[in-house]
């Protein structure tokens, strides 16, 4: 009876990593669920507000949020962007050196920023400065019970909370993407006109000879998905928050960590999609 309990709980020890994949693959289906069910309601509000005139949230709550969410990330957008097309444009001299084609730096530089990372690198920057943000703030009003306060005067919380969050993220995103891209971009140029001796007139017709308007749409494009991801995770993440403050923490965590990872997967998505059609 001994070996046969010891068996027994070997092969329960063996089905336990098992058992937890299995658990934590059914909870990201379940959170999904709530996100795609929370972006279908918010949609529905949003619609409702474009027909409805009694169903309107108000513009004021929208620009309230834009520039909470969005109007105080232009710095730290523009830093990193800065940053980044800074570091492209030197990494990029050496090995263009090889072949004689130091000019060349601002079509590569072009191609990256526009299509892949401009609104990636605005995305990132506002899941952290944005996105955590709107989690906590959430979740805080959760535990403090003022969610319920608000169900029990019939107001719909999605309604007067997460359609401007939402709406907000959507709008700044897109145009962080925007400033982002043009910071990059004029970080790049100035480096390679002041340090590697590129023409600043070359390095423009190179640029504008490579990229097209398609490119820019497509990271446009990312940049407004981007938003829509950082404002629904953040929500969901906010209304399910349980156990008090501790809980508000770990939704904060939460919320930083699915928001990177969906930006990235959603990235890869779109790119294959548009190689598939040939839009590059």
């Amino acid at each position: 009876m001994s070996m046969q309990h010891e068996q027994a709980r070997r092969g329960i020890g063996l089905l336990r990593p098992v058992e937890r994949l299995g658990a934590m693959f059914l909870g990201t289906l379940d959170h999904a669920g709530h996100a795609v069910n929370l972006g279908l309601e918010t949609l529905g509000w949003l619609g409702k507000g474009l027909t409805v005139k009694r169903a309107r949230r108000g513009v004021p709550s929208i620009i309230m949020q834009i520039i909470r969410v969005g109007v105080r990330s232009i710095f730290i957008v523009s830093l990193v962007s800065g940053c980044v097309g800074l570091i492209l444009a030197l990494q990029l001299a050496p090995p263009l050196d090889q072949f004689g084609s130091r000019d060349l730096v601002a079509n590569i530089v072009g191609v990256a920023v526009l299509r892949e990372l401009g609104p990636l690198i605005g995305a990132i920057v506002l899941t952290g400065f944005a996105g955590a943000s709107i989690a906590a703030e959430l979740g805080t009003m959760v535990v403090s019970e003022e969610i319920e306060a608000l169900e029990a005067h019939a107001l719909n919380p999605v309604r007067y909370l997460v359609v401007p969050r939402v709406s907000a993220t959507i709008l700044s995103m897109t145009v962080l993407g925007v400033l982002s891209d043009l910071v990059a971009i004029a970080c790049a140029m100035g480096v390679a006109v002041t340090i590697l001796g590129v023409p600043g007139q070359l390095f423009m017709d190179n640029l504008l000879a490579q990229v097209s308007f398609v490119d820019f749409a497509t990271g446009i494009g990312k940049a407004t998905i981007f938003g829509m991801l950082i404002g629904l995770i953040s929500c969901t993440n906010g209304l399910k928050v349980t156990g008090g403050a501790a809980g508000v923490g770990n939704a904060t965590t939460r919320t930083v960590v699915q928001c990177v990872v969906a930006i990235i997967i959603a990235d890869l998505v779109f790119t294959a999609i548009f190689y598939a059609f040939r839009l590059f």
